[in-house]
């Protein structure tokens, strides 16, 4: 079974993705800041992650910078409530493999990662 990491310091969306996630058919593991992330997907095996760009404490890039050097193959997805193209164009040189803007329709979001996922 797919697993897949989501990290998002918001409860209401990481519960959101998580029952979206789960009714699709995956095993959905839940962070909400980026230490606890980084435990996760290092004591975890995770086909791929939804990443919010802005969590407090470490962002979303430097968490993708760390995801990325635990294992560059796993698929990172970003989200992020605000256009600030510079961060999203590091986010996609760093590896990124897409990303969505909040608010964001939850069926696009699962369809567009169930098939980055078919395709990793």
């Amino acid at each position: 079974m797919t697993h897949l990491l989501i990290v998002d310091d918001q409860p209401g969306i990481r519960m959101l993705l998580q029952e979206v996630f789960e009714q699709s058919g995956y095993t959905v593991t839940v962070a909400a800041n980026g230490q606890e992330a980084l435990e996760k997907f290092d004591a975890q095996t995770i086909d791929g992650v939804l990443l919010d760009m802005k969590i407090p404490g470490m962002n979303g890039i430097e968490i993708l910078k760390r995801i990325k050097a635990l294992d560059a193959t796993t698929p990172v997805m970003m989200m992020t409530a605000y256009g600030e193209l510079n961060l999203i164009d590091e986010a996609k040189r760093l590896g990124a493999s897409l990303y969505f803007t909040k608010p964001f329709d939850i069926f696009e979001v699962r369809a567009a990662v169930i098939e980055q996922l078919k395709a990793s």
